[in-house]
């Protein structure tokens, strides 16, 4: 055969003949070929990137609900000279606002701030521990996006879209990269608390969208076995459970071959092979037991404030040790019992919460992918879906602000000890630097060595991209 395609449907004839024969002699050909015709169809086979990648995989650290960054990284001293007063009418001129609340007065930070390692960059005393990380870090002061609500920006942040049914950007570097280790999960998502909580979180944040169900991501729990319904029963031996999967499988085979386009068919499918490896390699990749005590007491295992993210960001770690290529983070949720960004009021209590509960993993997670020779080849992204308003909210919190905001990436391929952008002098738009999520994606993208113009999936007779028909590499940022 000249090509694949004519190859293809020579061993798709084989295939299905062999299996119409219903004879014995005839399967295990028919099989045989169907091993050699996956490797033809197989959307997890690794693809070579459109360019040499500076990155191998990406932990995604997701602050949902949103911080308040000009109380964390963005150091105002006119904000807090300014407390109490309105804003200025040369900022406030057409401000829209979140709520129904208004503008407030202007409300200083009550935060110690310093300057941290050869960078100088500032840091909050909220953040101590990750203040030693100065000089690894990358910041993006000048972010902004679109849209009021948790909903609508973290849809936008993760999927480029502010409507549910576009693919995660997890779910587009498994389609543009494949698998890494194909006992494994490409795109892994490890959820805090009450996982469809939170504004905007759940399978929305992590669905493949228009791509092939076998794209999208898999959420992992930390109690019991890390994926529902993983563990063989114990009635069943291995073998017959092999011999099973093979049996569906062939029957899979046939009706996809009816209804090709039925992409859930043939996630369905696949994972039931993919579930079977994991029966030994996803426990043993989230299992913390060969974990040094002096390793789980650096990522605070051994407190209850920090134990649950912890877990998550060691977790993460020993993931792309093993070749997954995204691992997305969820800190946050509107569970009582874990706590939110989402500071209308009390900030002071809430972020004191919400910070212990992540700064000294965070940095534990950069110490130890740094140690491990693992920061120069995994992209770390510290994402909210916007801001907080330097101005006041009930008095003691703060409003959602899209218009300006921090972002910060390390290792990967990014400039580090670097700040790239900056927002005004009381912290709320952003007036150099300035990016959106799309060019953000963009970024992302390229680290991987994947161009975001030419990651291409044909979808109701469109050219359908990541970025969707925006975004610009933030080059910059790119050592």
């Amino acid at each position: 055969m000249s090509n694949n395609k004519s190859r293809r449907e020579f061993l798709e004839k084989m295939v299905y003949g062999a299996g119409a024969l219903g004879l014995t002699s005839a399967l295990a050909p028919g099989m045989a070929m169907a091993d050699e015709l996956a490797k033809f169809d197989d959307p997890l086979a690794p693809k070579q990137p459109h360019f040499p990648a500076k990155a191998k995989s990406v932990i995604w650290l997701h602050m949902a609900g949103a911080p308040s960054t000009i109380d964390l990284f963005d150091y105002k001293p006119e904000l807090v000279r300014l407390h109490g007063k309105p804003i200025p009418e040369s900022i406030a001129k057409n401000l829209k606002t979140a709520t129904d609340g208004g503008v407030g007065t202007l409300l200083a930070t009550n935060r110690t701030w310093k300057q941290y390692g050869e960078s100088g960059a500032w840091f909050s005393d909220w953040v101590p521990n990750l203040s030693r990380h100065a000089d690894n870090i990358t910041f993006l002061k000048g972010s902004k996006t679109e849209g009021f609500t948790h909903v609508l920006s973290s849809l936008k942040l993760h999927t480029s879209g502010v409507t549910p049914g576009r693919p995660a950007l997890g779910s587009w570097i498994t389609y543009g990269l494949g698998s890494a280790n194909r006992d494994l999960p490409s795109f892994v998502v490890l959820p805090t608390g009450n996982d469809n909580a939170g504004g905007g979180r759940g399978p929305n944040l992590w669905g493949s969208g228009f791509l092939p169900a076998t794209y999208q991501g898999t959420a992992l729990r930390q109690g019991g076995a890390p994926i529902l319904n993983l563990d063989r029963p114990k009635d069943v031996s291995a073998d017959e459970q092999r011999n099973t999967l093979d049996f569906l499988k062939k029957l899979n085979g046939f009706n996809q071959s009816k209804y090709p386009s039925d992409t859930e068919l043939e996630a369905r499918s696949r994972s039931y092979d993919l579930a079977y490896l994991m029966e030994t390699s996803a426990p043993e990749a989230v299992s913390l037991d060969k974990e040094s005590a002096a390793t789980k007491t650096a990522y605070g295992l051994d407190q209850d404030a920090t134990r649950e993210y912890g877990t998550n960001l060691l977790r993460a770690r020993r993931l792309v040790e093993r070749g997954v290529r995204f691992v997305h983070v969820i800190s946050g949720s509107n569970d009582k019992k874990y706590g939110s960004w989402d500071a209308h009021s009390q900030i002071e209590k809430n972020h004191t919460v919400m910070t212990k509960a992540v700064d000294q993993p965070i940095a534990a997670l950069l110490d130890d992918l740094k140690a491990r020779g693992l920061l120069e080849t995994t992209l770390v992204v510290w994402t909210s879906e916007f801001g907080r308003t330097p101005y006041g909210q009930t008095g003691d919190g703060r409003d959602h602000n899209p218009y300006g905001f921090t972002t910060w990436l390390a290792g990967g391929g990014t400039k580090a000890g670097f700040t790239h952008g900056a927002t005004d002098d009381i912290g709320l738009k952003a007036v150099s630097g300035t990016f959106d999520t799309y060019d953000l994606q963009a970024t992302v993208l390229n680290l991987l060595g994947l161009d975001h113009k030419k990651l291409i999936f044909q979808h109701n007779g469109r050219s359908e991209r990541a970025t969707t028909v925006f975004g610009d590499v933030i080059k910059e940022v790119i050592a």
